[in-house]
């Protein structure tokens, strides 16, 4: 039996509700853990599209001479870091 070819909840006999009931748990648990995933992977991209930007702006302001100690105060980068670059 498959849960797409149930018409009446109700018409299940005792063990088929026991295994419906089971098998929308395991679906919903599912759904769950993709959601999880999903926005792990969305919060981690932020977070790295923030680095690149961070860096993106420290270049430029390297480039335009401005010391590394200022720089590190705008960008929240440490003056390494920025030395690095």
């Amino acid at each position: 039996m498959k849960i797409e070819d149930i018409k009446d909840i109700s018409a299940l006999s005792k063990e088929d509700r026991i295994r419906y009931d089971e098998s929308i748990k395991v679906y919903r648990d599912r759904l769950v853990v993709m959601e999880y995933a999903r926005q792990k992977g969305f919060e981690e991209g932020r977070e790295e599209g923030r680095k690149k930007e961070r860096i993106k702006n420290a270049c430029g302001m390297k480039a335009a001479g401005l010391p590394a100690e200022l720089i590190a105060q705008v960008t929240g980068m440490t003056p390494e870091e920025i030395n690095s670059l």
